[in-house]
């Protein structure tokens, strides 16, 4: 079809009276922050504030702004693609200030988008924070042969992209760029964050949503990642900068004076049809080129109820909990390796009967690893419940977990530098999810080298969610009288107040770190015939400027980068301070990680454990278990 005829085709369609309705949002939220009525003082203030946005959005494509006072005030955020025309970007939110309004219509928070621009309005403040929890994911459905090759280049892209689009790019945080693949095609890709971040608030973001590829856009030969406050877009052919914006639809100077009089009937009979003719040729454009499809959003994850497993096929499966089978004994019970009919390997939790851990305990690790998907994260298969018996059915780990290998003089010479840095790396970006990113803020509580399993690349996933806590986004801090965990890796305002918080988490991830360093335990050190702490020995050299003596010899033996070990060990006692306010948050961890230009804080003399016995693990009980349950109860069986 031409260009004439569809134009034809449009006036036709005004004539006989259709009209071309507003086009679809790619996905929008509908956020349970509360509801109004339509002749509330927040449904005005919302009313005027949306009308507001279109006209001021300046030629960065941004604009936020709020109306009313306290409890009826709205605040919006509006965000149009880099390089979207200005005239473009207010037709753009003019059409999602309307749609929104219909898809949610008496939410007082919600978030739309269009493949142009950005809507999010709420009743409380969003200028300046990152929000990680309302993510879209979208994947080419053609797939790539060459998966490590492609995400090679796309990684070593899109980090170019995110260090310009933060630190280069002020006023509109957007980066395009493009590389050449194998085979001589080029990957095309497009960075952007909200311009209200600051420069490292927008990093962070792009960081963690590029970690998100394995997880939802993996092989696909493009794909997007689409939040609040940052997104992403990638695609082998050139996808920015191409589309015809609705502003500029112009005859070429091909044209003859047939098509000129033609629009010239279009624009005084139907100048509406003007961007009904934009939406309508990007869709006859995106025709040609490779279809993408949704695979998922973050409200798509499978109920738990959906996850049970048969109780005899799982004893089947590990040859009826034999013990030739035992894979471990934790706390609450024995692991069981087995394989299922279909040939897959699975890992059994079988808890013991008199653990300790009741019918709560068990609900926590099912809601909550059920709901976190996360590469650096064990994900559970299932979970059974029958009589007395509870099984939690994960994937198996061939390579068991970290203290396996990290505590044992033979196991340890398999972990040169560069895997090590590769499970701290891991470790920290996997809390960062479970602390900010997850659909669920979670507090693990357990943090420890025995809960980090490693799969057959050694990569660090993250194990055991019995002790963890769930908290709400606004919450900092949560107390109770039941203390649980281990000691050695227990912060010191948990193990002594009972006071727990993401930085009591941070502060077992620094003792993790300090023991991948140096190959000892925390509360099993011994240094020649002493027997001490890993911090009180870290601490010492650091002070006195001879810290390559808490490197593991095997490190240094094999020409490791002593910069970034070092590195390490500063990030490590940076996260075990003994005032909570001071140790760094797992975001600011692993942008120090990521970043080695970035000057690190001077750390200040850690807590200590100076215990004269050697303990075992275990966990301290109050006597009334439930004094620390209620609360989470009402969470999870909400």
């Amino acid at each position: 079809m031409n260009f004439h005829i569809l134009i034809l085709q449009l006036i036709l369609v005004h004539l006989f009276g259709f009209t071309i309705g507003q086009p679809e949002f790619l996905y929008k939220f509908c956020l349970e922050d509360g509801n109004y009525t339509q002749n509330s003082s927040y449904k005005s203030n919302l009313d005027t504030l949306l009308s507001s946005l279109p006209p001021n959005i300046q030629s960065n494509g941004f604009y936020n702004a709020s109306v009313g006072q306290n409890a009826d005030q709205a605040y919006a955020i509006a965000l149009c693609r880099g390089d979207v025309q200005l005239d473009t970007c207010r037709v753009c939110v003019s059409n999602a200030t309307q749609r929104l309004l219909q898809e949610c219509p008496s939410q007082k928070s919600a978030i739309g988008w269009y493949d142009y621009c950005m809507l999010r309005y709420s009743n409380s403040s969003i200028v300046g924070t990152v929000n990680t929890r309302y993510v879209l994911y979208m994947k080419n459905s053609q797939n790539i042969s060459d998966v490590d090759r492609f995400n090679e280049v796309l990684r070593t892209l899109l980090d170019e992209l995110r260090g310009r689009a933060a630190y280069e790019g002020p006023l509109r945080k957007f980066a395009t760029g493009n590389k050449t693949l194998p085979e001589f095609r080029t990957l095309y890709a497009l960075v952007q964050c909200t311009p209200d971040l600051s420069a490292d608030q927008c990093s962070n973001c792009l960081i963690n949503a590029v970690e998100q590829i394995p997880n939802f856009v993996n092989g696909g030969r493009g794909g997007r990642v689409v939040g609040p406050s940052c997104n992403f877009r990638y695609e082998v052919y050139p996808f920015f900068n191409q589309s015809i914006p609705l502003d500029e639809l112009q005859p070429s100077k091909r044209d003859d004076n047939s098509t000129k009089i033609i629009v010239a009937i279009v624009v005084p009979v139907a100048g509406f049809t003007i961007i009904g003719i934009g939406v309508l040729l990007l869709m006859r454009r995106n025709r040609k080129k490779e279809p993408i499809e949704q695979v998922e959003t973050i409200e798509d994850i499978s109920t738990v109820e959906s996850l049970q497993y048969d109780f005899n096929t799982v004893s089947i499966a590990t040859g009826n909990f034999d013990g030739s089978n035992k894979l471990g004994q934790g706390g609450f019970g024995a692991v069981y390796k087995g394989c299922l009919p279909d040939g897959q390997e699975i890992a059994v939790k079988r808890l013991a009967k008199d653990s300790g851990q009741g019918d709560l305990e068990f609900k926590n690790e099912v809601l909550l690893v059920a709901r976190l998907q996360h590469r650096n994260l064990v994900k559970l298969l299932g979970f059974c419940l029958q009589g007395a018996e509870r099984l939690l059915i994960y994937e198996y780990m061939p390579n068991g977990s970290l203290d396996h290998f990290i505590f044992d003089k033979v196991k340890r010479s398999l972990l040169e530098w560069d895997k090590r840095y590769k499970i701290i790396r891991g470790i920290a970006r996997g809390l960062l999810y479970l602390h900010e990113d997850s659909r669920l803020r979670i507090i693990h509580r357990d943090l420890k080298a025995s809960n980090v399993l490693l799969d057959k690349d050694m990569n660090p996933k993250i194990a055991d969610f019995g002790m963890a806590r769930l908290f709400v986004f606004d919450e900092t801090q949560g107390n109770t009288s039941r203390i649980v965990g281990t000691y050695g890796y227990m912060a010191p305002e948990y193990a002594l107040h009972g006071l727990f918080s993401p930085k009591s988490d941070v502060f077992s991830y620094g003792v993790l770190v300090l023991e991948i360093v140096h190959g000892q335990r925390n509360n099993l050190f011994r240094n020649g015939d002493h027997l001490g702490d890993l911090l009180s020995y870290v601490w010492k050299n650091w002070r006195d400027g001879t810290t390559t003596n808490a490197i593991d010899p095997i490190i240094t033996s094999n020409s490791a980068s002593i910069h970034e070990v070092v590195r390490c060990i500063h990030i490590g006692l940076l996260c075990v301070q003994e005032n909570d306010a001071t140790r760094p948050t797992m975001e600011s961890v692993l942008l120090m990680l990521h970043s080695f230009s970035l000057t690190l804080p001077v750390p200040s003399e850690p807590a200590f454990y100076m215990r004269s016995d050697v303990e075992s693990e275990f966990s301290l009980f109050s006597q009334d278990p439930e004094s620390d349950s209620r609360g989470l109860k009402s969470e999870l069986l909400s």
